[in-house]
């Protein structure tokens, strides 16, 4: 089945926070906001059918879980990933940062050390500071182009008595997708220094071949007892505004605490239309995730091409997963605020600045690709104009 994700959508009046507030957050007009990890396309028409059955029932109160909604989820993780998950491990958040507050909540007191790995997702810095958890840093190491865990560093910031580790798998904003060792060789330490892990699993889905996701909670059954997985339909199927995600717990005393912390922060239900998004797109969604996927493929070998052609000056490193495209800028000599101005003033263009992810992402700056490859060509020549006007 031929899907359109060619066709350019008008985006702004909808409340969009990446295109209707781009002016607000840049400080300019007339600004290509390829910034927010949101995708440029529909949902799938099933999808679509699904939220707009329910609203013409015209009913919109309480409303409780199906079991459909626990079957549509295991059978997705069983035929995506050879995971077989049993439906009393599933409990629904409003999101994953959400869970991820809450898995901080449950497991570690105040004054307890959290590890993340940066450059990394900015909210992981709020989640570890706002619960009055002390933050500790085990930075990306790049090793030939690529990023890569750098363990002795983790090993020694787990027996210095941290508690927790964040992972963020696949990595968001450089794009690894971890392979079964190393997901192995973190386990073990982490089970070695009693550190839990809450593995942040939202981009799962998006991974390109030869890459493969293995979630961390099916890798080895001796992680039991330390992990969590947290996972939605969100960036899969372009639904973050309906505020629908799941954890995944299969240790009872860890599920039973997580637990307790939904009900102490009254989080017990779901939205209505999150309920109905998430199950048509875990049943029927596949044929067009598959389809997104080969056009997103596409939309990176754009980018290599160009970059490669046009931008010498910037480094593109192929993700193996997300649809976040990590770009160097470092070659160009200039700090950040100094590289962001450029790009906003004389590019017409709004991205996510590397420091944003930790002090490890200076000189770099993340995009979105997750959008019709007019507008990726759009974003590339607006970043050429700038880089050019030096």
């Amino acid at each position: 089945m031929k899907y359109d994700f060619d066709s350019v959508l008008e985006r702004e009046g909808t409340n969009c926070f990446k295109w209707d507030f781009a002016e607000e957050i840049f400080g300019r007009s007339e600004i290509l906001p390829m910034w927010v990890a949101d995708m440029d396309f529909k949902s799938p028409g099933e999808v679509i059918e699904a939220v707009e059955k329910r609203a013409r029932h015209g009913v919109f109160g309480y409303t409780a879980r199906p079991n459909s909604l626990y079957e549509s989820i295991k059978e997705w993780l069983g035929k995506r990933f050879n995971w077989e998950v049993k439906k009393e491990w599933i409990l629904f958040t409003p999101g994953v940062v959400p869970a991820i507050d809450l898995a901080i909540q449950a497991y570690t007191n105040p004054g307890d050390g959290v590890i993340i790995q940066p450059p990394v997702y900015k909210p992981f810095f709020g989640a570890v500071e706002n619960n009055d958890r002390k933050l500790i840093k085990n930075p990306l190491k790049i090793n030939e182009g690529k990023y890569r865990i750098d363990f002795d560093d983790l090993k020694n910031k787990a027996r210095k008595g941290a508690k927790m580790l964040i992972l963020c798998s696949p990595h968001n904003p450089v794009g690894r997708v971890w392979n079964k060792e190393e997901l192995e060789q973190l386990g073990f330490l982490a089970k070695k220094y009693n550190l839990y892990v809450i593995s942040d699993e939202i981009h799962a889905d998006i991974v390109y071949k030869p890459n493969k996701h293995t979630p961390f909670l099916n890798v080895n059954n001796a992680f039991d007892d330390l992990s969590i997985v947290c996972m939605a339909p969100s960036k899969t199927f372009n639904l973050a505004g309906l505020e629908t995600s799941f954890v995944i717990i299969k240790n009872k005393y860890l599920r039973e605490e997580f637990e307790k912390y939904i009900n102490k922060n009254s989080l017990w239900m779901t939205n209505i239309f999150g309920i109905v998004a998430a199950e048509a797109a875990y049943s029927f969604g596949e044929q067009w995730l598959d389809s997104l996927l080969d056009y997103l493929s596409g939309n990176i070998k754009y980018m290599e091409n160009f970059v490669d052609q046009r931008l010498p000056e910037v480094k593109f490193t192929k993700p193996e997963g997300t649809y976040l495209a990590w770009l160097d800028f470092r070659k160009l000599g200039l700090p950040s605020n100094t590289l962001k101005n450029l790009l906003v003033e004389k590019g017409r263009i709004g991205l996510n600045d590397g420091l944003d992810f930790g002090k490890e992402g200076e000189g770099f700056q993340r995009l979105n690709f997750g959008c019709p490859k007019l507008l990726l060509k759009d974003g590339l020549e607006r970043i050429e104009k700038a880089v050019n006007s030096i």
